[in-house]
């Protein structure tokens, strides 16, 4: 069993986190079918009709997961997803396809794929999987409710730090320091 606390605090993140990345598909869903397209998972044809699922997909997660009665389905639900991205990621690795759009930017930005973001998505999946287990039968208290938002406000904040970092920063030291 975890804390209702901890357990709001996941799902708060993981819906903020499915709620965004559902808006960055919609804003440019073309964009994000030539991406899905490109990862060579499922026919081209296929991928290109079924990009609008992923971010529908997304969006429902996001407001399923707050409902105490969808909670579990909803977290598993995001798990799921995320080990998919996860493994589409990690098979396009192995092929040596390190030039692919992640996908996971702001409709414009491209971003390509690496194996951190394979790790990020575990590691979001395992907090997604926690989110399911059951909740201690206590209820939030108004300290809960602080400590929910504001542990949001510091997750956020530092998940764009580590996603900023890695994703922009560090490829070009690393592109910097080669040359």
């Amino acid at each position: 069993m975890i804390d209702p606390a901890l357990g709001s605090l996941l799902l708060v993140g993981l819906a903020l986190l499915f709620a965004s990345a559902a808006f960055h598909k919609f804003r440019d869903l073309g964009r994000f079918s030539l991406v899905l397209a490109a990862y060579r998972v499922m026919p081209e044809g296929l991928a290109r009709r079924l990009a609008w699922s992923f971010p529908c997909t997304e969006f429902a997660v996001a407001l399923a997961l707050p409902w105490p009665e969808a909670r579990r389905w909803a977290a598993l639900a995001a798990a799921g997803l995320l080990l998919v991205y996860a493994a589409g990621m990690s098979l396009n690795l192995a092929r040596r396809r390190h030039d692919l759009d992640c996908g996971c930017t702001a409709a414009g930005r491209r971003r390509p794929i690496a194996a951190w973001m394979v790790w990020r998505n575990l590691v979001l999946a395992l907090a997604s999987v926690a989110a399911a287990l059951p909740w201690a039968p206590r209820p939030l208290a108004g300290a809960d409710l602080l400590t929910v938002a504001a542990g949001a406000a510091a997750a956020v904040a530092l998940y764009a730090a580590v996603d900023r970092l890695l994703g922009e920063v560090v490829p070009r030291t690393v592109t910097w320091g080669a040359q």
